[in-house]
């Protein structure tokens, strides 16, 4: 009987929990503005908020000890640790934005020439240096015309962004202030299935909350990012995250980032069971590069590979399907240098095991074209190494530059990417304004185009960006005619056609 009276705290307690619970489930499942068909979702905008809405809900202050409960001590430690570097993110954005996912404009816009107003969102982003550089998703921010950013102690600032990518969602931001918290970095390399994890983010505009849960998997392909190229090798964990939650920390025990929160599986908008976060080791690297090239360097085999199921280790005849599958190698790359050879069976890279064709084009991804790395492989049955010297997309070890640089430099020209109220002025619902031309430049050496016209067509394909011209431009052999198409302010239609050198 005394141990039943002794339980009755924890009982009460534990009864008080499920009824918040269930309470804030439903809450959050009327939250959630967005029913999709892919079952796996981006978290972070799905909820819209007005332009006068009231700053987040202030920090709880974290208590040092927790009552009737037996938590491992560890995670307040880990909280208390990574909570101040964990910011929110507000965005403002057209209401009938571009999507940097699909390519396309909002389907939910009634009338895109009349918008109603510009709309709000929020998201999370992580502190991960003192001088203000912040790491968040590219989704979070993506068609943004402001951003503002709400440190821990609810100081906010207005951020720029330096640079995005594509295609691991990552994009890094930088506000003007200097002595903060950062995060330390973990090694996600070294993160086990089955460890504690906590997510700490601003779910549904909640500042600073923290949830728990293990890791559920590693290495996780969910086909959610729509990059051509892109990196999907996700840390799976039951850890609660949802709406608001994209771009926050996935933390260890030890209050060290193994992860940045990206994306949850779930039929409703809602947090179902597991979330998904991209490994800290990978971060790590694109952020050194946005950072320091303004856009990623992406180091590359040169191979195509599977990973290894029944049907192909019979085709093969392979003793075991453990290791990638090379099915094909690229003339004149990095693995061709090497002596890699369709058939060939990768173990590891760098003495660090690859099962799965996510694990490798992770792997790889960390590194830098002209850098070296030590590929483990299976021939015929028999282990065999090699050094590799990785290469960039044109086969060298060269530096690779921004989008913006490469047109600049193909076209003589500089362009300068446009509002959406910009376009709508030139009665454009896309298009990219020539800005300055050079006198030697090829669209000044063949072509009468003037400062002031707007493209919006480059060989017939629709320009808003200058990643868009450039992929319009980067396949045209030497000798081959390029089509634009335009307007000037007063409306007037033009095409011009040139020959790419």
């Amino acid at each position: 009987m005394s141990t039943i009276h002794q339980l009755l705290p924890t009982i009460a307690t534990a009864a008080i929990t499920a009824a918040v619970t269930v309470g804030l489930m439903t809450y959050t499942h009327k939250a959630s503005t967005t029913d999709r068909d892919t079952p796996f979702q981006q978290v972070a905008t799905d909820i819209n908020y007005p332009l006068n809405f009231p700053a987040p809900l202030p920090a709880p202050t974290l208590s040092k000890h927790i009552v009737g409960l037996d938590a491992p001590s560890n995670f307040i430690s880990a909280a208390q640790s990574a909570t101040p570097t964990v910011v929110n993110i507000r965005t403002i954005s057209p209401k009938n934005k571009w999507s940097g996912f699909s390519g396309i404009y909002d389907s939910k816009a009634e009338d895109w020439t009349n918008p109603k107003s510009d709309s709000g969102a929020s998201g999370s982003g992580v502190i991960v240096s003192p001088d203000g550089y912040i790491v968040t998703n590219k989704h979070v921010v993506a068609g943004s015309t402001s951003i503002e950013v709400t440190l821990y102690n609810r100081q906010s600032f207005p951020a720029e962004l330096i640079a995005e990518d594509p295609n691991t969602d990552i994009a890094l931001l930088k506000i003007n202030t200097y002595g903060l918290s950062a995060i330390p970095y973990g090694d996600s390399d070294n993160l086990q299935v089955g460890e504690w994890v906590l997510a700490v983010g601003n779910p549904f505009n909640l500042a600073s909350t923290v949830t728990a849960g293990i890791v559920s998997a590693k290495g996780r392909n969910i086909n959610i990012l729509q990059s051509r190229e892109a990196i999907e090798s996700f840390i799976q964990t039951d850890a609660a995250v949802n709406p608001g939650n994209s771009g926050g920390a996935l933390v260890n025990t030890r209050g060290e980032l193994v992860g940045i929160n990206t994306a949850i599986a779930s039929g409703t908008g809602s947090f179902s069971g597991y979330s998904f976060a991209v490994p800290v080791n990978l971060v790590k690297k694109v952020v050194e590069d946005l950072k320091r090239y303004g856009i990623v360097q992406s180091a590359s085999l040169g191979i195509k590979f599977e990973s290894i199921t029944n049907s192909l280790a019979n085709t093969y005849g392979l003793s075991s399907t453990k290791g990638v599958l090379v099915v094909s190698v690229v003339d004149g790359s990095a693995a061709e240098d090497a002596g890699l050879a369709v058939g060939d069976v990768i173990t590891e890279v760098n003495g660090i095991a690859v099962n799965t064709s996510s694990e490798l084009q992770e792997k790889i991804a960390r590194f830098r074209p002209g850098d070296n790395i030590a590929i483990s492989y299976m021939r015929r049955q028999q282990g065999k190494f090699a050094n590799v010297t990785l290469k960039n997309s044109l086969k060298n070890t060269g530096i690779v530059r921004t989008p913006k640089e490469e047109v600049t430099r193909i076209l003589g020209a500089e362009l300068q990417e446009l509002s959406i109220l910009d376009l709508q002025s030139y009665g454009l619902r896309n298009g990219i304004k020539v800005v300055k031309l050079n006198s030697n430049g090829l669209l000044s050496l063949q072509t009468p185009i003037k400062v002031g016209c707007v493209l919006d067509f480059v060989n017939k394909k629709p320009v808003f960006t200058h990643e868009d011209v450039y992929n319009a431009l980067k396949d045209v052999p030497a000798g081959e005619s390029v089509r634009l198409e335009g307007v000037y302010e007063k409306g007037s239609r033009v095409v011009y056609t040139f020959t790419m050198k």
